[in-house]
Protein backbone atom coordinates (compact mmCIF):
# COMPACT_ATOMS: atom_id res chain seq x y z
CA UNK A 1 0.00 0.00 0.00
CA UNK A 2 2.99 2.53 0.68
CA UNK A 3 3.96 4.41 -2.57
CA UNK A 4 6.61 7.37 -2.89
CA UNK A 5 6.07 9.37 -5.51
CA UNK A 6 9.01 12.38 -6.71
CA UNK A 7 8.32 15.51 -8.44
CA UNK A 8 9.89 18.97 -8.91
CA UNK A 9 12.69 17.72 -11.44
CA UNK A 10 13.18 19.13 -14.85
CA UNK A 11 15.73 21.59 -16.74
CA UNK A 12 17.19 24.04 -14.82
CA UNK A 13 20.36 26.78 -15.21
CA UNK A 14 23.17 26.77 -13.82
CA UNK A 15 23.17 28.82 -10.65
CA UNK A 16 19.37 28.06 -10.36
CA UNK A 17 17.28 26.14 -7.99
CA UNK A 18 14.72 23.27 -7.16
CA UNK A 19 12.80 21.86 -4.82
CA UNK A 20 12.09 17.91 -5.12
CA UNK A 21 8.93 16.94 -3.48
CA UNK A 22 8.05 13.22 -2.17
CA UNK A 23 4.70 12.46 -1.65
CA UNK A 24 4.56 9.19 0.23
CA UNK A 25 0.55 7.72 0.28
CA UNK A 26 -0.12 4.99 3.14
CA UNK A 27 1.35 4.47 6.18
CA UNK A 28 5.15 4.08 6.88
CA UNK A 29 5.75 2.13 10.35
CA UNK A 30 9.34 2.66 12.18
CA UNK A 31 10.67 5.05 9.91
CA UNK A 32 14.20 5.14 11.02
CA UNK A 33 15.77 7.42 8.21
CA UNK A 34 13.95 9.29 4.90
CA UNK A 35 16.92 10.43 2.44
CA UNK A 36 17.24 11.32 -1.21
CA UNK A 37 19.70 9.66 -3.56
CA UNK A 38 21.13 10.42 -7.04
CA UNK A 39 22.00 8.49 -9.60
CA UNK A 40 23.83 8.81 -12.88
CA UNK A 41 23.27 6.19 -15.95
CA UNK A 42 26.70 3.86 -15.51
CA UNK A 43 26.92 5.24 -11.59
CA UNK A 44 25.81 3.76 -8.65
CA UNK A 45 23.36 5.03 -6.69
CA UNK A 46 24.52 7.57 -4.34
CA UNK A 47 23.67 9.39 -1.32
CA UNK A 48 22.46 13.25 -1.31
CA UNK A 49 20.95 13.71 2.04
CA UNK A 50 19.41 12.17 4.84
CA UNK A 51 17.37 12.96 7.80
CA UNK A 52 17.24 10.54 11.40
CA UNK A 53 13.85 10.30 13.45
CA UNK A 54 14.89 12.93 15.52
CA UNK A 55 16.25 15.33 12.93
CA UNK A 56 19.71 14.97 12.37
CA UNK A 57 20.83 15.06 9.22
CA UNK A 58 23.82 14.16 7.01
CA UNK A 59 25.09 15.21 3.35
CA UNK A 60 26.95 14.26 0.86
CA UNK A 61 30.00 16.65 0.71
CA UNK A 62 29.72 17.48 -3.07
CA UNK A 63 25.90 19.26 -1.61
CA UNK A 64 26.71 20.68 1.85
CA UNK A 65 25.87 24.05 1.96
CA UNK A 66 23.69 24.09 -1.25
CA UNK A 67 21.04 21.55 -0.73
CA UNK A 68 18.57 21.11 2.00
CA UNK A 69 16.77 18.23 3.45
CA UNK A 70 13.52 18.46 5.33
CA UNK A 71 9.46 16.38 5.50
CA UNK A 72 6.49 17.59 6.58
CA UNK A 73 4.31 15.07 7.10
CA UNK A 74 3.77 13.11 4.63
CA UNK A 75 6.11 15.28 2.12
CA UNK A 76 9.34 15.15 2.35
CA UNK A 77 11.42 18.28 0.40
CA UNK A 78 14.68 18.60 -1.10
CA UNK A 79 15.43 22.08 -1.63
CA UNK A 80 18.51 22.70 -4.20
CA UNK A 81 20.50 25.72 -4.81
CA UNK A 82 22.95 26.97 -6.74
CA UNK A 83 22.76 24.00 -8.65
CA UNK A 84 25.92 22.71 -11.05
CA UNK A 85 25.91 20.75 -13.88
CA UNK A 86 27.17 18.02 -11.76
CA UNK A 87 24.18 17.59 -10.05
CA UNK A 88 22.65 16.13 -13.02
CA UNK A 89 20.86 12.91 -12.46
CA UNK A 90 18.12 11.04 -11.50
CA UNK A 91 16.77 11.95 -7.90
CA UNK A 92 15.36 9.10 -6.01
CA UNK A 93 13.11 9.40 -2.47
CA UNK A 94 13.86 6.64 0.42
CA UNK A 95 12.19 5.66 3.57
CA UNK A 96 13.74 3.40 5.67
CA UNK A 97 12.51 1.32 8.41
CA UNK A 98 13.31 -0.32 11.48
CA UNK A 99 11.46 -3.81 9.63
CA UNK A 100 10.85 -5.42 6.27
CA UNK A 101 10.90 -4.64 3.99
CA UNK A 102 13.51 -2.00 5.73
CA UNK A 103 13.63 0.60 2.57
CA UNK A 104 10.72 2.33 0.11
CA UNK A 105 11.77 4.06 -2.98
CA UNK A 106 10.29 6.23 -5.22
CA UNK A 107 10.59 5.73 -8.81
CA UNK A 108 12.83 9.01 -9.32
CA UNK A 109 12.42 12.36 -10.90
CA UNK A 110 14.85 13.91 -13.30
CA UNK A 111 17.25 16.61 -12.72
CA UNK A 112 18.93 18.56 -15.24
CA UNK A 113 21.75 21.38 -15.13
CA UNK A 114 22.92 23.72 -17.80
CA UNK A 115 25.74 25.44 -18.27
Amino acid sequence: QVKLVESGGGLVQAGGSLRLSCAVSGTIFSITTMGWYRQVPGQERKLVATMGRGGNTNYADSVRGRFSISRDNNMAFLTMNSLKPEDTAVYYCLYTTSYQPYEYWGQGTQVTVSS
